[in-house]
């Protein structure tokens, strides 16, 4: 769940992003999985899905290959898009600004810290 005011638009890095309503402090927590508000789906979980449902997660859920694990977000959160540079990055299971986000930023991150391959990175 989101910890910070923000808000998905168009991004010039790809489709929808996430953008800063605020000010938003280097080591502030963004966001954190909330029990009852997000989802977390084994790998058994998202077998039992449609094939609809399955391209809805893998589009827009943080995927831990160890354990197969899908964390979605049920809010905004799931346009954050990827960054080499990115202005957040996870701890302790958090997304936390890793410099000063100005408001009108938008919030990037490295799915490599998840386990997630980019394009190309075969």
């Amino acid at each position: 769940m989101l910890h910070v005011e923000a808000h998905a638009k168009v991004s010039s890095i790809h489709g929808i992003g996430l953008f800063a309503d605020q000010f938003i402090p280097a080591g502030t927590v963004i966001w954190r999985f909330q029990v009852g508000f997000d989802v977390e789906l084994s790998d058994e979980d998202f077998a039992r899905l449609t094939e609809v449902a399955q391209k809805q997660v893998r589009r827009y859920a943080y995927s831990f290959p160890i354990g197969r694990r899908y964390f979605l977000s049920s809010d905004d959160d799931r346009f954050t898009n990827h960054s080499d540079t990115p202005n957040t990055h996870f701890v302790d299971g958090c997304t936390v600004a890793a410099r000063d986000i100005q408001p009108g930023e938008e919030l990037t991150t490295d799915y490599r810290e998840f386990g997630m391959s980019l394009p190309g990175d075969l």
